[in-house]
């Protein structure tokens, strides 16, 4: 079975994800550009060496795309609508090269007032890079189908 349904979840369960992703810098121009993101530091090397850090930097919103994607498996392959994200904090830069991997671990869960086939799932995900050092944090809150609910019902 891959990913957990509602009543897989615990509170206090933490879960680090499966897989790392390193960032190149194709990912980051392509994704910058389809975004229109404009600024410079994301796609430009020799503007980006005239910044603080020096070199360029990974578009913030592709880490945000990158570590909820590495957070899939565990925590949303059976989520059906994403509530919200809260509190996205950014402790340290992600670079070019550099390699993400994540982890979430349950904070609430609740059952599903308007949908008796579905809860409500709380996580905190927090990306780090190959070092360990974190690099973003949320909350992230998702609606979950329940255990033979949703498209292909097998389980």
């Amino acid at each position: 079975m891959l990913g957990r349904y509602y009543e897989d979840f615990r509170v206090g369960d933490t879960y680090r994800h499966p897989f790392g992703r390193t960032i190149s810098e194709a990912d980051n121009t392509w994704f910058t550009l389809l975004t229109l993101n404009t600024n410079q530091s994301h796609f430009n090397a020799d503007y980006a060496a005239g910044t603080p850090y020096g070199r360029l930097l990974v578009n913030s919103t592709l880490t945000v795309a990158i570590v909820t994607g590495l957070s899939v498996p565990d925590v949303s392959q059976h989520a059906f609508a994403n509530l919200g994200w809260e509190e996205i904090r950014m402790p340290s830069p992600v670079f070019v090269g550099d390699t993400v991997y994540a982890k979430s671990t349950v904070l609430d869960l609740r059952e599903s007032k308007s949908r008796p086939y579905a809860g409500i799932v709380k996580v905190f995900t927090t990306g780090f890079n190959q070092d360990g050092t974190d690099v973003i944090t949320w909350t992230r809150t998702m609606l979950t189908y329940k255990r033979g609910h949703g498209p292909g019902n097998a389980d």
